[in-house]
């Protein structure tokens, strides 16, 4: 069925960037836009092709590859491709193709680019996406401290090359770090020097190691870039880096570690994922998310696009999930979505997250199937996303129990009922069903709720009020007298928690404004920036919290990469004593900054006591 020009304007409004722009300019957008049917497996463009525009999913989705046919990305419904080529001279740098039925919307170039030169929202949306697909080489970038082995395995000059060759097969390593007193390192010995200097020469197993090892090896500070460990490895011919500090054994860097940290990246998760027959193959892919986190971070890519990222693997492992429990259970017998909502549905996921879920079902639905078929679904889907690492929600808000698991009238006279009468647990629920977006089944049974909801929410003034109250209640950690406040009791204390005090504050920010503004995008960032277009936020205000919540991001997302270095699970809770006089004092200042913004939504919106 081909698509009008109203149907394309009213997708366009929940779309970002296309949602900031003036109304009578989405409209004349609407009818400048060809819409563009393609059946799975078809190519939209091959590398070098010309472009014939942006392009934009209305649904289904897509997979883009690079020049030598790796993964990139797996893009779905509302996102845009295409424009890299388009930004450069008009030929594709990526090849294109559907991976399941999919309507495109088609920008033309010469609109494309009117776009970028009138609108600021379009351009600095698309101006950021080159940014952070044009990033040099992140292992040439990442400092030797994130590439090491931080605890290497060491022996002593004069233990025998027999024990040295039991502790690497012991551990499968390929070579030991030689220390002497103070964890001084005096040599290192490799397998290489085991087979070429030991059994290769008939010495003795009971040789010492300080006769073949080699002696005073180079090595380079914790400071050191990747391309200065790449570029010593290939002088030198070798395959293993001691880092060393103040004369101590810091680490280790081999050749697999560099191999491994190239290795590891979204696309490539999410192309294994599409192909894992069972939770149990996924959840060895997803064990590998804590890398990927570490290498992002040390790539210096912001904290929003690391989200999106891992985001996207679980947004796959869930689309997988439900193909295979469909494959158990056959063809569904009625339309359903399966839907996220938390953190996965604010595409804000981190190193830490368990799972918030829901089922939408046709109501056509009988009792029977709604009891057994789709309860069977979300028990496979939800027992699949525990054992891929997204542990069970504490709160139970999960498409398994059974008041989330609901037909459409169901859901519809929820988002009524809270909206007229928003007692606290009304205002609970809201401020988690507004964040739910679309992840695997008919994506239709959604938008008219989405648009209704938001409109008859934005128009009641004491769900709003109730909202805002119910908002407020996450408080940044400061004092009375604006310092920083830890944790005072439990086994978090003396610590800040960046999540519940530091980015949910300006999550539940930007859901009121959201709200009020009747913003369809979900996305904390993106719901900021909206409210900036749309005049929700000043300009200064605006400025001041995007500012102080990437700050507040991101060092929620280094706490959680310095963690998994050190070998330790990723969680919320950072020391302040870890960080220097610097960091403090303006993370301090986001904090403020947070709770001045917060004061104004109160005192602007009439907050209930």
């Amino acid at each position: 069925m081909t698509l009008t020009a109203d149907q394309i304007l009213k997708f366009l409004k929940t779309v970002h960037p296309y949602d900031a722009l003036p109304e009578t300019d989405q409209e004349v957008l609407s009818g400048q836009i060809e819409p563009w049917r393609l059946v799975a497996g078809t190519v939209v463009y091959d590398l070098g092709d010309m472009l014939r525009g942006l392009f934009l999913i209305h649904e289904g989705g897509v997979e883009v590859r690079d020049e030598n046919g790796e993964i990139l990305s797996q893009l779905s419904q509302r996102n845009s491709f295409g424009e890299r080529g388009l930004m450069l001279d008009g030929i594709a740098v990526t090849s294109a193709r559907t991976t399941e039925d999919t309507t495109l919307l088609v920008l033309p170039p010469d609109v494309f680019q009117g776009l970028i030169r009138s609108q600021s929202a379009v351009a600095r949306f698309f101006d950021r996406a080159r940014k952070n697909q044009a990033r040099g080489n992140e292992l040439a970038m990442t400092r030797a401290a994130t590439l090491m082995s931080s605890a290497p395995l060491t022996c002593r000059p004069d233990d025998t090359v027999q024990f040295a060759a039991s502790v690497m097969r012991d551990n499968h390593v390929s070579s030991l770090c030689v220390t002497g007193a103070d964890a001084a390192l005096t040599g290192i010995v490799t397998i290489r020097d085991l087979s070429g200097k030991v059994l290769a020469e008939g010495r003795s197993p009971e040789t010492p190691v300080s006769a073949v090892m080699t002696a005073d090896p180079v090595t380079l500070p914790p400071s050191a870039i990747g391309s200065d460990v790449l570029h010593l490895m290939m002088e030198r011919r070798i395959g293993h880096v001691p880092i060393v500090e103040a004369g101590r054994l810091a680490g280790i860097v081999t050749k697999t570690d560099l191999t491994t940290f190239q290795a590891v990246s979204s696309a490539e998760l999410v192309g294994e994922i599409s192909r894992c027959d069972s939770a149990q193959e996924i959840a060895r892919v997803t064990a590998r998310i804590p890398k990927l986190l570490v290498q992002l971070v040390a790539g210096g890519s912001r904290h929003e696009v690391v989200t999106r990222l891992i985001t996207d693997i679980a947004d796959t492992a869930t689309r997988r999930l439900l193909a295979l429990a469909e494959e158990t259970l056959g063809p569904p017998p009625v339309p359903y979505l399966w839907l996220a909502c938390g953190s996965q549905g604010r595409q804000e996921q981190t190193g830490v997250s368990d799972q918030d879920n829901c089922l939408f079902l046709d109501d056509s639905v009988t009792e029977a199937d709604q009891t057994g078929y789709f309860a069977e679904l979300a028990r496979l889907v939800t027992d699949g996303l525990n054992t891929c690492g997204y542990v069970y929600c504490p709160g139970d808000m999960m498409a398994t129990n059974p008041r989330w698991c609901q037909p459409m009238r169901v859901w519809k006279s929820y988002f009524e009922g809270w909206i007229a009468k928003p007692n606290p647990e009304a205002q609970m629920l809201s401020s988690v069903m507004f964040d739910l977006r679309p992840i695997g089944g008919d994506k239709s049974l959604f938008e008219n709720l989405q648009d209704q909801t938001l409109k008859a929410a934005s128009e009641n003034s004491i769900f709003v009020a109730h909202m805002i109250s119910n908002s407020l209640k996450h408080t940044p950690p400061l004092n009375l007298l604006r310092g920083l406040a830890t944790i005072r009791s439990g086994e978090n204390k003396n610590t800040l928690d960046l999540k519940h005090n530091g980015v949910v504050p300006v999550v539940d920010l930007a859901r009121i404004y959201a709200l009020r503004g009747q913003i369809g995008v979900v996305n904390t960032r993106a719901r900021l920036e909206e409210a900036r277009e749309t005049g929700q936020l000043s300009q200064s205000g605006a400025g001041d919290l995007l500012d102080a919540y990437d700050l507040i991001a991101e060092t929620r997302l280094l706490h959680q990469a310095n963690l998994v270095k050190q070998g330790a699970a990723p969680d919320n809770f950072l020391q302040p004593s870890t960080l220097s006089d610097f960091e403090r004092s303006h993370l301090r200042d986001a904090f403020v900054v947070v709770k001045t913004m917060q004061s104004a939504v109160g005192h602007g919106r009439g907050m209930l006591s």
